[in-house]
């Protein structure tokens, strides 16, 4: 759990483990925090960036920097992540999990669970991967979801990812749930897209939850309520 001890310090730098909640983007939470601590301690600017992106619909270990640890960012987002999380075989979407309406359906009565797992080993590795069209990556200075979400025409470069793991830890077809512990760009909506093409079938992501970047993991890290709260104790005792 979080050092209740740790006196903060925002503008010299802090490292902070935030347990993002669902439905909120990354850039949410940075703003929310930002906002809160400035007001809280006075301070009129402060640097707040995080080191690696969540989508709305997962949840989990987000690293926040503040003030002059903010130039550790690129060395944070740099570690693996591992995540666990749930696919529905037999469906496919257009933007590889439920923010969108399913495009497509297929038999899954032939799957069996051993084709199932011999299928995920061949995902295992240093593997090339196209990202979500409905992703942040940004084509001629527009997010990829903009134009997804107008149904202009997105193209997507390949890229190289490693899974050092891809565990298929409980069927129940259609829903699996597995595991995975992979490189920084890694997109798992697309592994799991992937993973459904690679069976002649679909599959699509119903549930993510990071779990750790690199030796920091979720199980320390502060609820948005849980941070607020510290602050306000801490902003409390200083002032009595």
């Amino acid at each position: 759990m979080p050092d209740k001890a740790h006196i903060f310090n925002f503008v010299e730098g802090e490292m902070l483990l935030i347990d993002k909640p669902l439905n909120w983007t990354s850039f949410d939470v940075v703003n929310l925090l930002r906002s809160f601590i400035r007001k809280q301690y006075g301070i009129k600017k402060l640097k707040v960036g995080h080191a690696g992106t969540l989508d709305p619909l997962a949840t989990g270990l987000l690293i926040i920097c503040t003030g002059k640890l903010t130039k550790k960012i690129d060395e944070y987002q740099g570690m693996d992540k591992t995540y666990v999380g749930s696919m529905k075989m037999g469906v496919s979407t257009p933007s590889y999990d439920g923010e969108t309406e399913p495009d497509a359906h297929f038999d899954t009565s032939h799957l069996t669970n051993e084709t199932l797992i011999e299928t995920s080993k061949q995902f295992v590795g240093s593997i090339e991967q196209v990202p979500p069209i409905y992703s942040a990556i940004k084509i001629h200075g527009k997010r990829a979801f903009e134009h997804a979400r107008k149904k202009e025409n997105v193209v997507l470069k390949s890229r190289k990812v490693q899974i050092d793991t891809f565990d298929l830890y409980h069927i129940d077809l259609p829903n699996i749930n597995f595991s995975v512990t992979c490189s920084k760009g890694t997109y798992i909506r697309s592994l799991v897209h992937d993973f459904g093409k690679s069976l002649d079938n679909g599959a699509y992501l119903t549930d993510l939850r990071r779990t750790a970047i690199g030796k920091y993991t979720v199980s320390n890290a502060y609820t948005l309520d849980e941070f607020k709260q510290k602050v306000l104790e801490q902003t409390k005792s200083v002032t009595e």
